[in-house]
């Protein structure tokens, strides 16, 4: 099985699953990346600008990115490679002329994950940014 398959494989899983745990209000998307890595790969960068681009009245929403990571490689590392995920998630959306105080970050690191530690699996799920789009209430 190729790598790409194997990831494409894992986001259509994932995706389900986090769709699932959405609200009505809210729309969702995820950002996975590899192990201690905060680069974003050519096919996630092309699928969240294109993602954004179907939003209707996108300028009506707040956007809200969360950062996981895995434990692997203690508390400190965590928090910082949390941050940069975010970061590098947050660069990519400002390039398309969203202001930057529409976008806020919560930076979890290995805190509060939502998938399990315990396998392989988990940790692929837990190295992500969630794009939480929440609709501004006037």
């Amino acid at each position: 099985m190729s790598m790409r398959f194997t990831f494409c494989m894992l986001l259509a899983s994932v995706t389900w699953g986090v769709a699932q745990q959405q609200t009505m209000d809210e729309i969702r998307k995820s950002i996975y990346f590899g192990g201690g890595s905060y680069d974003i790969d050519e096919f996630q960068q092309q699928d969240l600008l294109h993602w954004l681009d179907s939003i209707p009245n996108l300028d009506r929403y707040e956007i809200h990115l969360i950062s996981h990571t895995d434990p692997i490689g203690g508390k400190r590392y965590n928090e910082w490679l949390s941050q940069m995920r975010s970061e590098s998630v947050e660069q990519l959306i400002l390039q398309k002329n969203i202001p930057q105080h529409k976008i806020s970050r919560k930076n979890w690191g290995l805190e509060n994950a939502v998938y399990s530690n315990q396998t392989y699996r988990g940790m692929q799920m837990n190295r992500r940014v969630d794009v939480i789009l929440y609709p501004i209430v006037f």
